[in-house]
């Protein structure tokens, strides 16, 4: 069989278009030996560069660019990529030197770009980047950071976020990406549970950082007392002490959103996101000749997936429009006069865009894509409308890359977050993990895809639970259709029962968004003596619209016409929806609160029930 391993990638100043043909004919698999180069001289590339001893096995570098380079040669073609592709298998592997780092050699394309509204602007290139990153390696080695040391990074959208990153990478340091809008508590609870010996800030956040936390601090911006200037690495020489890893040493230390319980800690290796994210690239679209746009903030997984490792494995150029507060009109704008090509937001963000009066597509746009939770028909609907271009779901969680999605170039279904990406195999399972049309969607473990978190740091017993009988448990429910596009029901724990009927939130939550006086909306159930709970209703009303008896009136009967009779909302309270600092609805919280108030017989000040009408 062979394979192509077309691309710009420079491997220590090698790297080229080659042919190889593999011993064995396994669809997808790169890890085999290479019998046969087609040479040639490319870009000024010696041909000797080119030629690869007989039965030599290939390195770290080039397998991952077969991999890469499969996925965008089959970026239209979902049946070949998801048949044929297979992870790389990869020992020794460090992303940064071994693939961004030979990327970046010689490479003047830009890398990234930052925007910030009033008009500031930074631009990096790849090669730029690269010696930066080198900088701060050797920075962060010079503080004492050692193999396995956690540094807390607790910044908004500036460069060191990248170089920092990269930097950690090369020098085996774990990263723990930490929101600007975390509490005192919060940080220092990440501090603890994650042992951390560095915290990496800026002045917006300085006096959140607990006095009393034993770790070293680092400072980006003004300088202030008792703080080392980050800028201070860009002092230093650029040579840093290399450090071997292994692809599954540790990198990332995310903290999830807990909008149910306590924070989880979910460890990442240096392929599982580096790596595993070849899977989110390929549902996104994103080519090499892209400006890529995602809208997310740092210290989410979200931000990595599509501002770091989703780009920069294509080897696109990662756009990034800063502002204090969003801004619809003013992201349609920027779109525009960069020229983004693809672009990714979270369903909130596009619930705000369409608020906007949307116009002329931007010029450049070609790729849409929606991620962090399911996006109501009628906002794709909306933006197809007006631009002609299809807003594309995918599925994935912070313990994971992009496990599902709405690939370029397939035949889309309303209302679907799509089918399993090349290098996942899903199944839908029931209680006793036997495979059925609906129920929790499950990771198949043989293989062990790439793209899944190491599991839960200090908590064993959880990742067994979570990784039980063959499969990685999501907690999230679907359903199949019989062309095996996948449907999300909602979390495990948001599905409810009514008059003995199993109820999505998300499908009344979609149906009431079709009311133009929604804004948003979160469904959760309100026990009931006789049908066991009904379905309510949380509304914020778009802006301008007073809550009213009227205004419920008019979305209760909406909803009633949209409904089947055991789905029908049958209460309604107008107020702010609460959410997760990561911008997710707290539906546990809404529940909590509806539970307690029917149990002391109370009625919000802004609640209307249906029978109030009929």
């Amino acid at each position: 069989m062979q394979a192509f391993f077309s691309s710009t990638v420079r491997v220590l100043r090698v790297v080229c278009k080659l042919l190889t043909k593999r011993t064995a004919p396994q669809p997808g698999s790169f890890g085999g030996h290479v019998q046969v180069y087609s040479v040639g001289r490319r870009e000024g590339i010696p041909a000797n560069h080119l030629l690869r001893p007989l039965g030599e096995q290939m390195s770290g570098t080039e397998k991952f660019v077969a991999a890469r380079q499969f996925l965008l040669d089959h970026r239209t073609d979902y049946e070949k990529a998801y048949r044929e592709f297979c992870w790389p298998d990869l020992s020794d592997f460090n992303w940064a030197r071994d693939w961004f780092d030979v990327y970046a050699q010689g490479n003047a394309k830009t890398a990234l770009w930052l925007l910030r509204e009033g008009g500031d602007e930074v631009k990096l290139s790849y090669q730029e980047l690269s010696g930066r990153s080198n900088s701060v390696a050797h920075f962060l080695q010079h503080q004492g950071v050692e193999p396995g040391d956690r540094i807390v990074l607790c910044l908004p959208n500036v460069a060191a976020i990248w170089e920092l990153m990269l930097a950690a990478i090369k020098i085996g340091a774990v990263i723990v990406p930490t929101t600007t809008l975390a509490t005192e508590s919060e940080i220092r609870d990440r501090l603890v549970r994650s042992g951390a010996r560095i915290v990496v800030t800026d002045e917006t956040v300085i006096d959140r950082i607990p006095a009393d936390a034993e770790v070293k601090r680092i400072l980006v911006g003004p300088q202030t007392a008792g703080w080392m200037p980050y800028d201070d690495a860009f002092a230093e020489t650029r040579d840093y002490r290399i450090i071997p890893t292994q692809a599954d040493d540790p990198f990332l230390l995310y903290f999830t959103s807990g909008t149910t319980a306590k924070a989880k800690l979910v460890l990442h290796t240096h392929q599982s996101y580096p790596v595993g994210h070849l899977s989110t690239m390929y549902w996104i679209g994103i080519q090499e000749s892209d400006i890529h746009q995602n809208i997310s903030s740092p210290g989410w997984a979200k931000h990595a997936w599509s501002c770091f490792f989703a780009p920069f494995n294509a080897g696109a150029t990662t756009f990034v429009y800063d502002a204090p507060r969003f801004r619809a009109a003013n992201v349609l704008r920027a779109l525009d006069e960069v020229g983004v090509t693809t672009l990714c937001g979270p369903p909130t963000v596009w619930r705000m865009i369409i608020r906007e009066n949307l116009g002329q597509k931007p010029r450049a746009l070609r790729e849409l894509a929606s991620a962090g939770e399911p996006l109501n028909p009628e906002v794709i609907e909306q933006v197809e409308k007006a631009w002609g271009l299809v807003i594309r779901d995918g599925y994935g969680q912070t313990e994971t890359t992009a496990l599902v999605g709405n690939s370029p170039g397939q035949r889309l279904k309303l209302g679907s977050m799509g089918r399993p990406l090349p290098g996942f195999q899903i199944s839908l399972v029931d209680l006793q993990d036997k495979e059925c049309p609906e129920g929790e969607v499950a990771v198949k473990l043989d293989p062990r895809p790439t793209g899944l978190m190491a599991g839960y740091l200090d908590d064993p017993e959880l990742t067994r639970a979570m990784m039980q009988n063959g499969l990685y448990h999501t907690g999230d429910l679907a359903y199949l259709d019989e062309e095996g596009y996948l449907f999300f029901v909602g979390r495990g724990d948001d599905v409810f029962k009514c008059s003995d009927y199993r109820v999505s939130p998300f499908e009344l939550e979609s149906a009431l968004m079709e009311h133009p006086m929604v804004a948003e909306v979160a469904i959760v159930p309100s026990p009931d003596p006789v049908r066991t709970s009904v379905p309510k209703a949380f509304v914020t009303l778009v802006s301008g619209a007073p809550p009213s008896d009227e205004i419920a009136r008019e979305i209760l009967l909406f909803a009633k016409e949209k409904l089947a009779a055991y789905k029908r909302v049958r209460k309604i309270e107008f107020q702010e929806l609460p959410k997760t600092i990561s911008g997710k609805i707290r539906r546990a919280e809404l529940r909590k609160l509806e539970a307690r108030r029917v149990k002391d017989d109370e009625r919000g000040p802004l609640e209307f029930w249906l029978k109030d009408f009929e």
